[in-house]
């Protein structure tokens, strides 16, 4: 039974062995690792500990039983006499340890790739209907253009990429986390996943962010946890942010070498989320050579990943890239690279008129009044010396400045000519010569 959890269809539960679509002696060696490791005997506490129904665990542990492998304890717990205790056998722990030399991975059972991409095409980023109102909402705090979230709107509703250009300190990466704010649902991650034999971790707590878990009320009629596939965490629509530390090499899976297990890859982790490339130019590698990694992903949503062996497998790939960069497109793309990201959109500086409001607004916010000398000051005096160009960031920083001031000369918050002039000093570097 498919159960509907905020909007997407949760995964079902194996009910059986069978179910699992899983290597048997991978089961099998899971199970007896995790009860090495974790010194478990009861199997409710092994259910929970692989994320299996406790059915399935139980025909588990009589596999494990048939192969001598592990053994009833014989005696029932004194405080819970309703289940029966079971430890591993001698042959139980030299199989456990000779498992643990191939493989230190125990705990949650991983999902096949294969059941994984029915429930990538389930809660599928391209699924997404985001309306206006919920990007303002998301965006509300920002001062933007009008026709800027008419652009935004359908890019983000398309679930495909966007290339974000413009001069820096305009708020590029505060309309990338206001995309991500205004998505809003839940999504399933498997804890881990199996290709071949292998096991590749995926969910990572810094990158996905669980959801509250229903709880049962003792007293209601209707169970609602416990229905889905716990081998997955409930988790808000992950959010992968990079900049100019990234590499085309985090992109490749990660194997440890001792431990014998993958780790996914970071676009493998932002499945059904958002990947942003911050600064798009800082990086040790060219820009070309990094969208060229993305091309396949971007043009046919399946991303090619490769074992240690070099076998290579393909992935679902079901993510809204955003590039975002301060170069103009044409300096940092060939025209190929650019026909691949869907949607490109400019994010300017302010117009005078806006830079006021946005100014006005911080003002507000950091309790400092205004003052019409000196804002005319700043308007006619301090801009036309940088080509009266006007950014987001400026406001913050100038204001903030300001108050810093106050706060060391013991006065309270104002605004004079004189700190609009000190505090525009520390905005920008004078050129010179230093001598050395």
């Amino acid at each position: 039974m498919n159960m509907q959890v905020s909007g997407v269809m949760a995964p079902p539960a194996p009910r059986t062995i069978e179910e699992m679509e899983l290597p048997i002696v991978m089961m099998r060696d899971i199970l007896i690792k995790t009860m090495f490791r974790k010194n478990i005997s009861k199997t409710s506490h092994l259910a929970k500990a692989i994320c299996l129904p406790i059915r399935v665990t139980q025909e588990l542990v009589d596999m494990g039983r048939d192969q001598n492998l592990i053994e009833a304890t014989g005696t029932l717990n004194a405080l819970d006499s309703s289940e029966m205790g079971y430890q591993l056998t001698d042959a139980g722990k030299a199989r456990a340890l000779d498992a643990l030399a191939q493989s230190e991975y125990f705990g949650a059972m991983p999902v096949p790739l294969t059941v994984y991409a029915e429930q990538v095409k389930r809660q599928s980023i391209r699924n997404i209907q985001v309306t206006r109102d919920q990007l303002v909402a998301a965006m509300g705090h920002l001062i933007l253009p009008p026709d800027l979230l008419d652009q935004l709107g359908p890019a983000v509703g398309a679930g495909r990429s966007i290339l974000m250009y413009g001069p820096p300190g305009n708020g590029k990466s505060s309309i990338s986390n206001g995309i991500r704010d205004a998505l809003g649902d839940k999504i399933y991650i498997p804890r881990a996943i199996e290709y071949s034999g292998q096991v590749i971790t995926v969910y990572d707590p810094i990158v996905h962010s669980a959801a509250e878990e229903d709880v049962d009320d003792p007293n209601s009629l209707r169970r609602t946890s416990g229905k889905y596939d716990t081998r997955y965490v409930k988790c808000e629509r992950p959010t992968v942010i990079t900049g100019g530390e990234l590499t085309t090499s985090m992109l490749d899976l990660a194997y440890n070498q001792t431990a014998r297990t993958y780790q996914g890859s970071l676009q493998l982790k932002a499945t059904g989320g958002i990947f942003i490339i911050d600064d798009l130019g800082r990086q040790a590698e060219p820009p070309q050579a990094i969208v060229n990694r993305w091309i396949v992903p971007l043009e046919e949503n399946r991303d090619i990943l490769a074992l240690q062996s070099g076998e290579k497998f393909e992935v679902p790939f079901d993510t809204l890239v955003i590039f975002s960069t301060n170069f103009h497109p044409n300096e940092i793309f060939d025209k190929a690279a650019l026909r691949r990201i869907f949607f490109k959109i400019k994010i300017d500086g302010p117009s005078q008129e806006d830079f006021l409001k946005i100014f006005a607004m911080v003002a507000r916010k950091r309790k400092m009044p205004l003052d019409e000398p000196s804002l005319i000051h700043m308007i006619q005096k301090k801009y036309p010396t940088i080509n009266n160009i006007y950014a987001n960031y400026q406001p913050i920083f100038l204001i903030d400045q300001m108050i810093s001031i106050c706060e060391f000369e013991g006065q309270p918050y104002h605004m004079t000519p004189e700190l609009v002039d000190r505090a525009w000093a520390n905005m920008f570097v004078k050129e010179e010569k230093i001598v050395h």
